[in-house]
């Protein structure tokens, strides 16, 4: 979503998000069920022009320049270069707040990439939105499956499919969900090169095992859009179990899944690509989320709670203290 300011200020919003089945999976073309958190990203250009285009990332100690060779300076050239040399010419300061765990599984460098994109074209459509983000994220993650953009830019809960898009899921119950960190970054790009050779030496295993998270995930659709929370958890669980013999969870991951889980949770597993980053967990309500966040905490490990009632295009309550509202 792309506001403006009385002073003419253009600002980009976007959430995070959690995979709550099918990570991995869908980079071969399994559907993937997503939610967006209502955590996110505020990205703001001001009206007048700069010397060069710069990007700052507030909290983070960070201003990149599109052609100082970093990561980050690259994946802001390549938004650009995305979006037409009508942006290009007009050299413009982004200056971004960021309220999601780096490296966590979370869409934290997607929903940069979307709000970004949001700021800098005021008249961009949610297609565009979404191409220059997908620009934005092949510089970190290689072989992106597109979900985290499009949850980024969308929020709600969302059924995806590579190459197909995106398509709403009815959520006949809130879901109040858990997010815990383990405080070790992630790399997607990693991750999924490594699924990607384990697919390669054991196909026949890998498939399997793809065949059997297609089946959790339209489970766990159907169990949403009926408000089985019981069913949606106990495929949370199972989705667990099938992405650790993929190889991607960690000893802190699996940690953070049983003291949910001994905490009353209805499932809990990693979130995104593994091998560091966060794990999510189904509470039966806000309040049990909190305390499952109480535990992790107890545990040494940081959380949060989020819930899927919100979209966040519809949510202007999002990040007020950020953007002043």
């Amino acid at each position: 979503m792309t506001a403006r300011t009385a002073n003419d200020e253009r600002i980009g919003r976007a959430g995070g998000k959690v995979i709550l089945l099918g990570e991995h999976a869908v980079v071969y073309g399994v559907p993937a069920l997503a939610v967006g958190l209502e955590r996110g990203v505020v990205a703001r250009v001001g009206s007048e022009w700069a010397s060069a285009h710069e990007l700052e990332i507030e909290g983070w100690g960070v201003v990149v320049r599109p052609d100082d060779g970093t990561d980050l300076g690259s994946a802001f050239a390549a938004l650009l270069q995305a979006s037409g040399e009508r942006i290009v010419a007009c050299p413009r300061r982004v200056q971004v707040h960021v309220d999601l765990p780096p490296g966590g599984g979370v869409g934290c460098s997607a929903a940069i990439g979307v709000a970004v994109a949001q700021a800098l074209d005021g008249t961009a459509t949610a297609d565009h939105v979404m191409d220059r983000a997908t620009a934005w994220e092949r510089i970190f993650h290689g072989n992106p499956s597109g979900i985290d953009v499009s949850a980024a830019a969308n929020g709600g809960c969302l059924r995806f499919v590579r190459g197909e898009g995106i398509t709403a899921v009815h959520v006949q119950r809130p879901l109040h969900l858990a997010i815990g960190a383990t405080g070790r970054a992630s790399s997607t790009k990693v991750m999924v090169e490594q699924v990607a050779a384990m697919h390669a030496a054991r196909p026949a295993e890998v498939l399997e095992i793809f065949g059997a998270i297609s089946e959790r995930v339209q489970s766990a659709i159907d169990a949403v859009s009926q408000g089985n929370l019981q069913v949606l958890g106990a495929d949370m669980n199972a989705n667990h179990g099938q992405l650790s013999a993929l190889g991607v969870s960690t000893p802190e991951l699996d940690e953070l899944v049983s003291i949910a889980r001994g905490a009353g949770a209805l499932g809990a597993k990693l979130t995104g690509a593994g091998g560091g980053g966060c794990a999510v967990a189904l509470a039966t309500s806000e309040a049990h989320a909190k305390e499952l966040v109480a535990q992790w905490q107890r545990a040494g490990f940081d959380g949060w709670t989020s819930a899927s009632a919100a979209r966040q295009t519809d949510a202007t309550r999002l990040y007020p203290v950020a953007v002043g509202l």
